[in-house]
């Protein structure tokens, strides 16, 4: 009589002794991330945050954003690369949260993958930490899924959700925004997470280009280039509402810069935007024309160059520059907002991008 086997959670492609694998791996990476205001340790149901750290505040509000990293995280899979795309990850969620004056507290994330190799998870979880340090935050948890049949198993992708507090009265926004405030920029690391199924399509799929290839203007590969992490701006925005006056920040994603810094003012006003105060760096330049893509569509799809902006009073920008250097970031004045007028709505470029 021969013997059967029944189906278990191991023959449908799930390994939990891998998961667990990972998890004793990323614990080093997380503790690195730990506030006085986080309880327990890495392994519970749920993070912990010890609320009444608030209890200074007068009326504190609870900023949240969640985020992924876009398919951004196929060349990640594609270079063997996975210590980076975790920086992206916070960046993406964290440099939201600040826009609004917000200090961030707390982070968690979710890894899905098609199969766990525990050394890859605990690679994306080391730079998720490694981005909550830069962005001042604790990583309290996370999940990591493994989905067989559904992704293979090289495939995976990252999300997260961050939370952070800013006091009623220092609240930043569009009710700040007035008539001759400054513009500043300040300059990205290179193309973000944002826009790269247009740079895929393009520099792949049209151009036909290989992530080995040495590119010049580079001084470095071309993965190497697309895999360049996104800056963190977090703490750089959060000194700079200590030194000078700011009334809003807008975070450089999705729809580029001119629809972003439009969601941050108020509906009388527009802001002007002069392309020719930078120049932006060789990666777009080389998206561009190797897809023929329109300075238009770049424009809102890609940063062009510009990260995050601050709007302030005139009367700050001197201060505002120069606490930006002080802390390594480039920046400079890039436009002004102006009464709407005859205006589109928004924000518009004008100008033509610096030689």
């Amino acid at each position: 009589m021969s013997e059967t086997t029944g189906a278990s959670y191991a023959s449908a492609g799930v390994d939990i002794e891998a998961g667990d694998r990972a998890v004793e791996l990323m614990k080093q990476w997380v503790k690195k991330t730990r506030r006085p205001e986080v309880l327990g340790g890495l392994g519970g149901f749920a993070g912990l945050f010890d609320a009444s750290a608030l209890k200074g505040y007068e009326r504190p509000l609870l900023a949240s954003a969640t985020d992924g990293v876009g398919t951004k995280v196929d060349i990640a899979r594609q270079m063997g690369v996975y210590d980076t795309i975790g920086h992206d990850l916070v960046a993406m969620v964290m440099d939201d949260i600040v826009v609004c004056g917000a200090e961030p507290l707390f982070m968690t994330d979710y890894i899905c993958v098609g199969k766990v190799h525990p050394e890859r998870v605990a690679a994306i979880v080391k730079g998720i930490a490694e981005g909550c340090v830069l962005a001042g935050c604790a990583l309290v948890g996370g999940e990591t899924a493994e989905h067989p049949g559904l992704l293979g198993p090289d495939d995976f992708d990252v999300a997260g959700a961050g939370t952070g507090v800013v006091e009623y009265d220092r609240l930043l926004g569009a009710d700040r925004i007035r008539k001759g405030d400054a513009v500043i920029a300040m300059a990205s690391s290179g193309l973000h997470s944002n826009g790269y199924s247009l740079v895929r399509h393009v520099l792949f799929d049209r151009a036909g280009h290989a992530l080995d290839r040495e590119v010049p203007e580079f001084g470095r590969t071309l993965g190497e280039e697309l895999l360049e992490p996104t800056k963190i701006y977090s703490l750089d925005c959060l000194a700079l509402t200590r030194t000078a006056e700011v009334h809003a920040f807008s975070h450089i994603t999705g729809g580029g810069l001119a629809a972003n810094l439009a969601r941050v003012l108020p509906d009388h006003l527009h802001a002007t935007v002069d392309r020719s105060t930078w120049t932006p760096g060789a990666i777009f330049d080389l998206v561009g024309k190797a897809g023929q893509v329109e300075r238009l569509e770049l424009e809102k799809t890609l940063n062009m160059g510009v990260g995050m902006m601050a709007v302030v009073p005139q009367e700050s920008v001197e201060v505002a520059l120069t606490t930006l250097a002080d802390r390594g970031v480039e920046s400079w004045v890039a436009g002004e907002v102006v009464d709407r007028g005859d205006h589109a709505e928004g924000a518009a470029l004008t100008g033509d991008y610096a030689a």
